[in-house]
């Protein structure tokens, strides 16, 4: 039986291609797919054979009811931080998804706090300061977004929230884009689900041309973020330390940052773009900011990392790297020496080769399987009985007031 899919995406860069992935792969199994994304995204929409709804405004709401009420999909799917989209379909009592393109970034019980970068606690004294630290996480995030969260949801008749994660908790589930084995253990709600990393790589780097370096030296793999966060100036330290070294080096610079920023000594080649999946099997290291997309590529490549963390969940995801010992971190402040170093140990570490394998194993196995499509799709063996719900629901049984103008 097919089934009509809303999908409401935010943001840019390494989220994109996974939830582009999940998109393709429902077109591909005959559903009708609407994407509802910013007019920059319409070319990459298209690839995937879904129809594009360009947003209108700066937020969800507004176009993600109106889209419900003209369409009456029969579930919404919407990214992680596009409450306005699951606050419209919540108000509409129309089933909704969060897609979670990483590890799982809500607070949870025996987990370190988001965005922290801590490990897992050892003791007391760690456990002590998860709760410290968490609980100020907390209240900074509730102090950024809770208020207005709060407002868009009383706009559309919509009780009041305690904390702003409990919006991605009324989710009739919390799609990881993961492989649970990469994350810390933790007491997560029941309706999280790991349902396997997606490792396509962009429409825009899909089909780049490139070619395999001359020599027989180790190729070294050099990617940071695609989107700009003042990361020119780290590339060109990586370079130089690859300089220096006996490896052969690609750099991929992505569109935030042109290949022209960058003088590379002779051994290094730098594109604006390659396909990382192909490029991946001629590697034998890759260096990165520590974007989850880019560090399961590499692992589903068996490759070791060295990582620069810059930002977002870049230290969470170091300190799950450290925490497998598949790689070597530093600060993205680390000298054109100290970057060398560290490459020229990891090259020499089969340690880290064998986390990374271990690690790739299980990544490859959840990426081919049917987790996601499990959670996506009812069948004879797994019914779901939302969708019957949803059908109801388009058959006319709630007529939507669709003045509501506010958006999130």
């Amino acid at each position: 039986m097919k089934h009509s899919y809303l999908v409401a995406l935010t943001g840019s860069g390494g989220t994109v291609p996974p939830e582009l992935g999940v998109v393709r792969r429902l077109v591909e199994r005959g559903h009708r797919v609407t994407v509802l994304a910013e007019e920059s995204l319409a070319a990459e929409v298209t690839a995937t054979g879904a129809r594009l709804r360009s947003r209108a405004g700066s937020g969800f709401a507004r176009d993600t009811a109106a889209e419900i009420d003209s369409e009456r999909p029969d579930l919404v799917l919407a990214s992680y931080f596009a409450f306005g989209a699951m606050v419209a379909a919540q108000a509409r009592e129309l089933p909704f998804m969060a897609l979670i393109p990483g590890i799982y970034p809500l607070p949870v019980e025996g987990g370190p706090p988001p965005g922290t970068g801590f490990g897992r606690a050892g003791g007391p004294v760690g456990r002590w300061r998860d709760r410290l630290v968490g609980s100020m996480v907390q209240r900074r995030w509730d102090q950024e977004l809770l208020p207005q969260l709060n407002a868009l949801r009383a706009d559309f008749g919509l009780e009041r929230l305690a904390h702003y994660q409990d919006q991605v908790q009324l989710a009739h589930r919390q799609l990881v884009l993961s492989s649970e084995v990469f994350d810390f253990a933790a007491q997560r709600p029941d309706t999280v689900r790991y349902v396997g990393a997606i490792l396509d790589d962009p429409t825009w780097a899909r089909d780049a041309e490139w070619t395999v370096p001359e020599g027989n030296e180790p190729l070294v793999l050099v990617s940071l973020s695609s989107t700009d966060q003042g990361q020119a100036e780290c590339l060109q330290r990586i370079a130089d330390a690859l300089g220096k070294l006996p490896v052969r080096g690609v750099m991929t610079t992505g569109p935030a940052v042109p290949v022209t920023a960058i003088c590379p000594p002779p051994n290094v080649t730098v594109l604006s773009c390659a396909p990382h999946h192909e490029l991946m099997r001629h590697a034998s290291l890759v260096v990165t900011h520590g974007g989850h997309g880019t560090l399961l590529k590499s692992f589903a490549a068996d490759l070791p990392v060295v990582l620069l963390p810059h930002g977002r969940d870049h230290a969470d995801n170091a300190a799950r790297v450290r925490s497998h010992h598949a790689g070597i971190t530093l600060p993205r402040t680390a000298t054109a020496q100290q970057i060398g170093t560290a490459v020229r140990k990891a090259l020499r570490t089969p340690a880290h080769y064998r986390a990374a394998a271990e690690l790739g194993r299980v990544l490859r196995r959840d990426a081919m399987s049917d987790l996601l499509m499990n959670e996506l799709e009812p069948a004879a063996d797994h019914p779901d009985p939302i969708f019957a719900a949803s059908a109801s629901t388009r058959a006319g049984h709630w007529h939507p007031d669709s003045n509501h103008e506010l958006e999130s």
